[in-house]
C-alpha cells in the first residue's frame, strides 16, 4: 500500500490533489508536509479531519529535519507541490523563490535517496518554456527559456530533478502545466482575485492591454494527470498537461463580467507586468499518448462552477482577505496570471 508524501498539500493544487487521490484510490495514504505560509491553509483540508488514511505533518521543504520526519511515516514516494509561486512576488523579491523552489528541491531529493522512495514527481510550470509568439505550443522538447525569478526558480529545479535522476538513477518524473482554476485558489491570482473584486463591485485591474493569452485548465483535470504521471510516467521523463483552452485575458476578464452581470466599466487597464510573458500554450499530446489521460472539463462549465464555489464559500475568502499580508500585496501589485 503506497504512502505518498505530499508537499504544500495545503495550496491550492496540492490541496485538491490530496482530497482526489484519497477519493479515488482506497489503498493509498497520504503524509501532507506544509509550512503554512501564506498560500498554505489548514481550512482547505477541514473535510479531511480524521480521516484514517491522511496525516498533517507541518513542516518546510528546506529543513532537512522537518523533511526527514515526514519521511518516516512511511512514505514510499513523493510529489512535490511545494512552491513560491507568485510572478509579482519574485520580480519584487527573489529570495524566497530561490530557497523553497531549489533548495527545498535539492532537500527532497536528498531524502528521497537517503529513504529509498519509489517514485519521485515535481510538479513545475509551462511557465519555464518562456514566452511564445501567436502561433506554435509548448512540447516536452522545448528548450526552457524562464523570464521571470519565478520561472527561473522552477527551472533550476526541473533541472536539479533531471540531474538526480540521470546521476543516482532516481526514478523521477516532471510534469508540467498551464494556469490552473478551480475551488481553494488563493485570491491572488487572477481568477479568483477578480471574482472577489466584482462580487464587490469594484474595478479589475487588467495589465496593458490585456492580450497575454493563457492556457486554461481546470484543477481537476491537472491532478488527474499528476496522478496518471506518478503511476505510469516513464522516469526522466516530462509531461505537459494543458486544457487546451487558449484565452486572452481582456476576454477571461469580460467571461467574468457576464457570469457576475457586472458592467465593462469595472475593467481597469494598469501598467504592464516587467517581462510580462505575451503567450503559453501547451501540446499535451505526450501527456495523451503515453498517460491515456484527457482533459474532462469545459472551461464554459467549469468557469461558472467556479464562480460559484467563491459566491458559496465567501467566509473562506475573507478570513484570508483579512490578513494584511493579502491587503498589502493587493496594493502592490495586479493578480498573478
Amino acid at each position: 500500500m503506497p504512502t505518498v508524501l505530499v508537499t504544500g498539500g495545503c495550496g491550492f493544487i496540492g490541496s485538491n490533489f490530496v482530497r482526489h487521490l484519497l477519493a479515488t484510490d482506497a489503498a493509498v495514504s497520504v503524509v501532507n508536509l506544509d509550512a503554512l505560509t501564506y498560500a498554505g491553509n489548514l481550512a482547505n483540508l477541514t473535510d479531511l479531519t480524521g480521516h484514517p488514511r491522511y496525516t498533517f505533518v507541518k513542516g518546510d521543504i528546506t529543513d532537512r529535519d522537518d523533511v526527514r520526519g515526514a519521511m518516516r511515516h512511511g512514505v514510499t514516494d513523493v510529489i512535490n507541490f511545494a512552491a513560491e509561486s507568485h510572478v509579482d512576488r519574485s520580480i519584487q523579491d527573489s529570495g524566497p523563490f530561490v530557497r523553497t523552489n531549489v533548495i527545498g528541491t535539492q532537500t527532497l531529493l536528498d531524502a528521497a535517496r537517503e529513504f529509498k522512495i519509489s517514485k519521485y514527481v515535481q510538479v513545475s510550470t509551462d511557465e519555464v518554456y518562456g514566452s511564445l509568439g501567436p502561433t506554435g505550443l509548448f512540447t516536452e522538447e522545448t528548450p526552457l527559456h524562464p523570464n521571470s525569478p519565478y520561472s527561473a526558480s522552477k527551472a533550476g529545479a526541473d533541472l536539479l530533478v533531471q540531474a538526480y535522476q540521470h546521476t543516482f538513477g532516481l526514478h523521477a518524473v516532471i510534469t508540467r502545466c498551464s494556469n490552473n482554476y478551480g475551488p481553494y485558489q488563493f485570491p491572488e491570482k487572477l481568477i479568483p482575485h477578480f471574482i472577489a473584486k466584482l462580487l464587490k463591485n469594484e474595478r479589475v485591474p487588467v495589465y496593458g492591454d490585456g492580450l497575454q493569452v493563457r492556457d486554461w485548465i481546470h484543477v481537476r483535470d491537472h491532478c488527474r494527470g499528476i496522478e496518471a504521471a506518478w503511476r505510469a510516467g516513464r522516469s526522466g521523463e516530462v509531461y505537459n498537461f494543458g486544457g487546451r483552452c487558449e484565452k486572452p485575458n481582456i476576454a477571461l476578464t469580460k467571461e467574468l463580467l457576464k457570469l457576475l452581470d457586472r458592467p465593462e466599466s469595472l475593467i481597469e487597464y494598469v501598467a504592464d507586468r516587467p517581462g510580462h510573458d505575451r503567450r503559453y500554450a501547451i501540446d499535451c499530446t505526450k501527456a495523451e499518448r503515453e498517460l491515456g489521460w484527457a482533459p474532462r472539463e469545459t472551461f464554459e462549465a467549469g468557469l461558472r462552477e467556479t464562480v460559484e464555489w467563491y459566491r458559496a464559500n465567501a467566509a473562506w475568502v475573507a478570513a484570508i482577505n483579512s490578513k494584511e499580508y493579502l491587503s498589502y500585496y493587493a496594493k502592490q501589485y495586479g493578480p498573478s496570471a
